[in-house]
């Protein structure tokens, strides 16, 4: 586990193993930290390992944002061409 505290962005970041996010008693055990943040008005994200492929995951991630980007300058174009 690591534990990363950003104070200039008010964000706690928890970073968990695969072996990490399957053990309940180490997960009960962050809630007091979860509520000492929160106190402080911190965003605490926790991100756990996946069990995917990375690079196959990674892959698709960009190619759908590459699309994703283009479907919305498409609309853009469209919506300024209407509006003349």
């Amino acid at each position: 586990m690591e534990i990363e505290v950003k104070d200039e962005e008010k964000r706690v970041n928890i970073w968990l193993t695969r072996t990490e996010s399957q053990d309940q008693a180490l997960l009960d055990s962050l809630k007091p930290l979860y509520k000492e943040y929160k106190a402080k008005k911190y965003l605490v994200a926790v991100f756990h390992s996946g069990n995917g492929n990375m690079k196959e995951s990674i892959r698709d991630l960009l190619l759908y944002n590459k699309t994703r980007i283009r479907e919305l300058e498409i609309q853009k174009e469209k919506a300024h061409d209407y509006a003349r």
